[in-house]
């Protein structure tokens, strides 16, 4: 990459990494705040569902945005969205205004998230483009890495002190972006004269895209690690007698872990053996892990467990962002906010799946989640050696 694209990307960087280190200073006083307000399971299942929900239904619209009116506006906007979301989140006490609260912030994930992929696209090229991906995975990272640590060390001082610090932190993402972020999307190509499409109507169309399948595992992908980190502090609480700390301990050491990797790790192995074997692998790895955590004897192990899972989803994230921004041509924006609603579908149904089944049995939503893997690696396996097969007969016309 030359001077000039590094630095788009750092700003980029910056603002991933505010968006997401923001909402991060929150994690450790959640259970805390929720009890304060005599929530408890419920709320939080329903917090993160409703989030996904809302990511869900406005990603396909912000997609087409990013496309029409350019990537530094939706961008911007998803900022504002966020930001707005926080002062909510702190402002009230009522359980519903949290609800409202994180409706707007998964509005503002929903334009912020495709836009920032389809600007990647932008201002890379093929070969450079698992690169840029990575390094946006990574700031994403970094931020869930800090975001805790941060809100633990600010809960000292008052439990809502971390809410309002993170609406402010969010606040400083917006302007930054206001002021330093240029368009990455020219004048010329931006089409602002289509009808829009319903969501229905652009999820059918996305089954006909060459990258459905890669569609299809982020979904999945997204459940499996959604239903695992919605009741991960209540299993290891309940199987294990984990400790706030150690809780936060598993967080933050699953971050960096992330980070390190996307960093230094995902370019490298995607050049050596291509998205392609890249994805099976870790889909893989990914099974075999919650294969292992049926069988966690301790927390030591579980901990251990949990930093293998999150090794393999923090490279099939921006592989599976690559892979589809690769086959997706001239509709990035299209491509990345589909993405996004696939992930939101998974995002959705993981939580709320695994918070029933963790009622009936504890140990059931990591079944259910091993399942989804195993089926999803046929899958890829099938679908790869047909993409194989067809690249053949097309390189021998």
């Amino acid at each position: 990459m030359n001077a000039e694209q590094r630095k788009k990307i750092l700003i980029l960087m910056i603002n991933m990494f505010i968006a997401i280190g923001s909402f991060g200073i929150i994690i450790p006083i959640l259970p805390a705040y929720l009890e304060s307000i005599n929530q408890g399971g419920t709320a939080a299942g329903l917090m993160i569902a409703l989030f996904a929900g809302a990511q869900l239904i406005f990603s396909p619209i912000a997609g087409k945005w990013a496309d029409q009116y350019g990537r530094r506006k939706m961008i911007i906007y998803g900022l504002i969205g966020l930001t707005l979301s926080m002062f909510v989140f702190y402002g009230f006490d009522s359980v519903w205004w949290l609800y409202t609260s994180r409706i707007i912030g998964g509005i503002g994930a929903a334009l912020l998230i495709p836009a920032i992929f389809a600007y990647v696209a932008d201002i890379t090229t093929m070969d450079q483009r698992a690169k840029g991906n990575s390094l946006l995975s990574a700031s994403m990272s970094l931020g869930i890495v800090i975001g805790p640590g941060i809100g633990g060390f600010l809960a000292d001082f008052g439990l809502k002190v971390p809410l309002l610090i993170s609406a402010l932190v969010s606040l400083v993402a917006v302007l930054f972006s206001v002021y330093i972020l240029e368009e990455s999307k020219t004048a010329e190509v931006m089409d602002v004269s289509e009808d829009e499409e319903s969501m229905a109507r652009k999820m059918i169309r996305s089954v006909k895209m060459p990258y459905f399948i890669p569609l299809i595992i982020t979904l999945v992908m997204s459940f499996g690690l959604m239903a695992f980190e919605s009741v991960l502090g209540l299993f290891v609480d309940n199987q294990f007698g984990a400790t706030p700390q150690q809780i936060a301990l598993m967080v933050t050491s699953t971050g960096i872990v992330s980070v390190i990797v996307q960093l230094f790790v995902v370019d490298r192995i995607v050049r050596l053996y291509g998205e392609g074997v890249v994805l099976q692998i870790f889909l893989g790895v990914a099974a075999i892990g919650f294969f292992l955590s049926l069988l966690a004897s301790s927390y030591a192990l579980f901990f251990w467990i949990t930093l293998l899972i999150f090794l393999a989803t923090s490279i099939l994230r921006p592989v599976l962002n690559t892979l589809i921004s690769k086959m997706a041509g001239n509709e990035q924006g299209f491509a990345m906010g589909m993405n996004n609603a696939y992930m939101s579908i998974g995002n959705v149904l993981g939580p709320t799946l695994a918070g029933v089944l963790y009622d009936v049995n504890i140990i059931y939503p990591f079944i259910m989640g091993l399942f989804f893997l195993v089926i999803t690696l046929l899958v890829t396996i099938v679908w790869q050696k047909r993409l194989a097969k067809k690249n053949i007969l097309l390189s021998h016309r």
